[in-house]
């Protein structure tokens, strides 16, 4: 043990401070200086006078290439040049070109007129909506009015038929059909004014109000017809008024109503007419009236005449058939009378 020691001092006596290459440590010591250092290492492991003298720009780019993450040394032109690609220009700001501008203005011209076409497509499609309605509500009116034409056919076969036929049910009396066909009459005529009522209040247009006008009138003509045909089988149930309500028995006149009275409550419901209406009007008053004081009289004197046969005292067998005809043609008359009124 005591001479393992004695080799070794002897050992590190031999090495003498002398020997020390004292320019080369000054170097280390400088170049450590300009950089950061983390401890002073001033005793190397080996000694100084074995290791190259190295330069103070040597130690520098040394330690720079040992802090490199790959350990790969760069030149400082290589870093300036990367560190001038780094640095990006700012864009420069872009100038439409003239064909880009001129296909804007073409798609925007192209997006105008496609919309205009799309609105005149729309507007005529709304005004062939409006036609092909329209011609449904004129086929509508123009069946119901045949389908009255066909009721009223139907309704003058059974008043003008002639009896009973064999194998055929007995056919209900011309007065009991009269009834019946009068109940529906009045039921549809409710129903179309309702339905023209309805039009007024939303002021549909002239055209469309003009389609409900004329389906009244078609319904009137239709009782008329109807009032026609019972005069003919039966005056007397017509004249009676049986077949109407209480009230329009009330008003009735000649099977029907007095055209004045009409006249009267229809200018009570009635806009302001203008001065060639109220004219108008007032001519058609006077012969109105003119019209009804000659059907008076001919109705008061035919009733006269038919009371007369009807009180005469008994008729000989043989100027029977005579008496009988001259009751007929009063009767005949009286029918007349009617439908002058029905149709006058």
């Amino acid at each position: 043990m005591m001479a393992a020691s004695s080799t070794m001092s002897k050992e590190s006596a031999s090495y003498d401070m002398a020997e020390f290459d004292q320019s080369a440590i000054f170097l280390y010591l400088d170049g450590h200086d300009q950089e950061q250092r983390q401890t002073l290492n001033i005793f190397p492991s080996q000694p100084m006078h074995v290791a190259e003298p190295i330069t103070a720009k040597g130690v520098g780019i040394g330690m720079v290439a040992a802090m490199l993450p790959n350990g790969n040394s760069s030149s400082p032109k290589r870093q300036e040049q990367g560190g001038q690609r780094s640095i990006a220009a700012p864009p420069a700001a872009s100038v439409p070109s003239p064909n880009i501008a001129k296909e804007n203005r073409s798609s925007l011209t192209k997006t105008l007129r496609r919309l205009a076409q799309n609105r005149e497509a729309a507007r005529k499609s709304r005004l062939r909506k409006k036609a092909y309605i329209q011609q449904l509500e004129t086929s509508r009116i123009r069946l119901s009015h045949l389908e009255q034409q066909v009721q009223v056919a139907r309704v003058q076969g059974i008043f003008l038929g002639t009896g009973e036929q064999p194998g055929f049910p007995s056919a209900p009396s011309p007065a009991a059909v009269f009834d019946m066909e009068y109940g529906r009459w009045v039921e549809e005529h409710g129903k179309l004014m309702f339905q023209l009522r309805a039009a007024l209040n939303e002021h549909l247009p002239d055209e469309q109000l003009q389609s409900f006008v004329n389906g009244a009138i078609a319904q009137h003509e239709e009782l008329l017809t109807l009032k026609g045909a019972m005069a003919r089988a039966d005056v007397f149930h017509l004249l009676s008024g049986v077949w109407a309500s209480p009230a329009e028995r009330c008003f009735l006149w000649l099977g029907g109503f007095r055209p004045l009275d009409i006249i009267k409550v229809m200018l009570k419901h009635v806009e302001p007419l203008s001065e060639g209406q109220i004219l108008g009007i007032y001519n058609l008053q006077q012969l109105v009236q003119e019209r009804e004081e000659a059907l008076n009289q001919s109705m008061e004197a035919t009733q006269h005449s038919i009371s007369d046969i009807v009180a005469a005292p008994d008729v000989a067998p043989a100027t029977f058939m005579g008496h009988m005809s001259l009751a007929m043609n009063k009767v005949a008359s009286m029918e007349g009378l009617v439908m002058q009124f029905l149709h006058g």
